[in-house]
């Protein structure tokens, strides 16, 4: 059972059929009061994303309220606004274990629940996916709604327009909603963004809107060719009063809108007339993230998305105050180091994909506007536009999450790596990524790197590494370089030291041993540093080598481990299939050596949400699992000391 109480109108809802059956539509707006209150007493405490929810409550019940659902298919973009939903579909009860180890997943997901009907966490998926749904149910001949619920941030992404552009060419009975409240995560940027707000602002437009849907209303009382004469007039009437086409019609979605988002009852009476007029359309509501709760309203829509615990009274957010000095964030330690390089090399120019804040390229923002350059939601346009700029001879630093760029995995390939142009690829959240789930560990990046020609991929162990990897790529010409940190903090709190270059492909012995070599690459070094610290603690001589490039990788240092080593652990904080492990495994084979290897990190199959110190214990490669399997292949006895920690 849930510790949080819900109000007398939501206690009743365990269904949306319970909605549909029990609440009065003058009861709507009460029932999205308690709604957002439930909201916000789980999230204060518990976590999570938190405005987008907000600004879609009214929407979110009325869409429930006037659909079918699960019959009726309502598919949702990126997830963050799909808390309501949750609560709404028999999910109440166990919303407090949102984005919680074992707990229900932050994000819309299938096997979840019947009501959740395509996973999503990454944006812009919403339109592709509602519109095969209602093409396999029109050659199926059943008569369901389609309905894509899409923020205007994820409309910056090509997929979306690629998913109108073929929308408008069937005749399915899809309904998309264009959530238009100017924000992804960080601010939207682009044309977009203006032309949206053009619409929105337009009063003329706004004063005969409803004029105009009152008459598409009634086409039914005016014969057959009334439907075409008012889309004719409803189309001229637009066109004229904001002096240009409307864009989604020129697509042949007809659009409706724009209207007041959080007026539920009016919502409703649109969406029921929506559902009587077929073929592809397209529903403009604009919203307020954060909506009915004042410090998310008012405040930073960007420290809202996710404010982590606060205090719902006051809306102060809850900061621990650490007692001493603490390590950096990886990100921030990119954010400072870029601005750095860039003072001292002119070429140099930041690149991301709608993150400048999770990124910390908002510094480099803030410092050199005219250099660093946020592109919207559009990963493969960031590659393509910073391949272009190195062809000009700029040295781009394109930061994208770990996972974010696998959609843009052809543009690294042809675009960059074919051309071996010098873009500094800066792989953000890479390894498991913690409560975000599976759409965000970024578990791959190693091994779809390290198989593309003319790319170097390196792995700092910590915030001086990071640091001389990105100076060291900047530094010479030296084609498609990939740097992967993790999410969170480092383990120096001496981190700004000064720049080294990088021999590329060398890695270095952390320790000597005679036992068992344990090799590493990346910030999973300093696991591994303390499960070989427990390990000697127990009287075992363990080696360490930090590799620091997948590719290429230290054969020299290579020869000297198989050189010496029977018993070898690989450990990474990525996919085995095909990563780092593989790699050694390789050079292993291909050079005749024969020894019993290891391989620890990501294993072949889905991870789900949780702390990143949890799903490294799951995995295998947390630190009591590393020193497990040295003991194993030394073949000790288990040791029963404390590990250290």
């Amino acid at each position: 059972m849930s510790e949080y109480k819900a109000g007398p109108l939501l206690e009743q809802i365990d269904v949306p059929a319970d909605l549909r059956e029990k609440i009065k539509e003058d009861e709507l707006p009460q029932l999205c009061d308690e709604l957002r209150q439930f909201i916000v007493d789980v999230v204060s405490e518990k976590g999570g994303h938190f405005g987008a929810s907000l600004g879609v409550v009214e929407m979110t019940v009325a869409l429930h309220y006037v659909f079918n659902t699960p019959y009726d298919q309502l598919v949702w973009d990126v997830g963050h606004q799909a808390y309501g939903h949750k609560v709404l579909t028999g999910r109440r009860g166990i919303f407090h274990t949102n984005r919680k180890y074992k707990g229900i997943s932050g994000f819309p997901k299938r096997s979840e629940s019947e009501y959740d009907t395509f996973g999503v966490g990454h944006s812009s998926t919403s339109i592709s996916a509602a519109l095969g749904m209602a093409v396999a149910n029109r050659y199926q001949k059943n008569d369901r709604q389609h309905i894509a619920v899409i923020g205007d941030g994820a409309m910056t992404a090509g997929l979306a327009f690629e998913g109108l552009n073929h929308g408008g060419a069937e005749d399915t009975n899809m309904l998309v909603i264009l959530n238009d409240n100017c924000m992804s995560i960080d601010p939207n940027v682009g044309a977009l963004k203006e032309y949206l707000t053009d619409i929105t602002t337009s009063h003329t437009y706004n004063k005969v809107k409803d004029e105009v849907w009152n008459l598409l209303g009634k086409v039914s009382k005016f014969g057959p060719n009334a439907q075409a004469i008012a889309q004719k007039v409803e189309n001229a009437v637009k066109s004229a009063l904001l002096k240009q086409s409307n864009l989604f019609e020129s697509l042949n979605f007809r659009y409706f809108g724009p209207i007041d988002g959080h007026d539920v009852e009016y919502m409703v009476k649109v969406l029921e007339d929506l559902k009587d007029i077929p073929g592809p359309k397209l529903l403009h509501c604009v919203t307020k993230k954060g909506k009915g709760y004042e410090p998310a309203e008012t405040g930073s829509p960007t420290q809202w998305h996710a404010p982590g615990l606060f205090n719902k009274e006051t809306g102060e957010i809850i900061k621990v105050i650490p007692k001493s000095p603490q390590p950096p964030k990886y990100q921030d330690v990119f954010g400072h180091t870029i601005i750095e390089l860039a003072e001292k090399n002119e070429k140099i120019v930041g690149v991301t994909p709608a993150m400048p804040t999770g990124s910390s390229l908002k510094y480099m923002m803030e410092a050199m506007p005219d250099r660093a350059f946020d592109v919207g939601i559009a990963e493969q346009h960031a590659v393509t536009f910073s391949a272009g700029m190195a062809t000009q001879g700029l040295k781009p630093f394109c930061n994208i999450y770990s996972s974010f760029m696998q959609r843009a995995y052809d543009q690294v390939v042809h675009d960059v790596a074919l051309q071996k142009l010098n873009v500094i690829f800066c792989l953000d959240r890479a390894g498991v990524a913690g409560a975000d789930g599976p759409t965000h560990h970024g578990a791959y990046d190693l091994a779809y790197m390290r198989c593309i020609p003319n790319m170097i991929v390196a792995a700092p162990m910590n915030e001086e590494e990071l640091r001389n990897m990105m100076f060291t790529a900047q530094a010479d010409d030296l084609g498609p370089f990939s740097i992967r940190y993790p999410r969170g903090q480092g383990v120096m709190t001496d981190w700004k030291k000064p720049f080294r270059k990088l021999k590329v492909g060398e890695g270095r012995r952390l320790r000597t041993g005679e036992d068992v070599a344990i090799l590493t690459i990346g910030h999973i070094g300093n696991i591994a540093a303390k499960a070989a610290d427990a390990l000697e603690s127990d009287g075992h001589s363990v080696a360490h080598y930090d590799m620091r490039f997948v590719k290429p990788i230290d054969e020299v240092m290579l020869h000297e481990v198989f050189g010496k080593f029977n018993k070898v652990i690989t450990v990474e904080d990525g996919t085995v299939e095909g990563g780092f492990g593989s790699a050694v495994i390789e050079f292993m084979a291909d050079h005749g050596y024969a020894a019993k290897v290891k391989r620890l990190g990501i294993p072949d199959k889905i991870i789900e949400h949780g702390s990143q110190s949890e799903l490294y214990r799951e995995c295998g490669y947390d630190e009591e699992a590393i020193a497990a399997t040295a003991r194993e292949l030394i073949g000790a006895q288990k040791s029963t000391s404390k590990l250290v920690g």
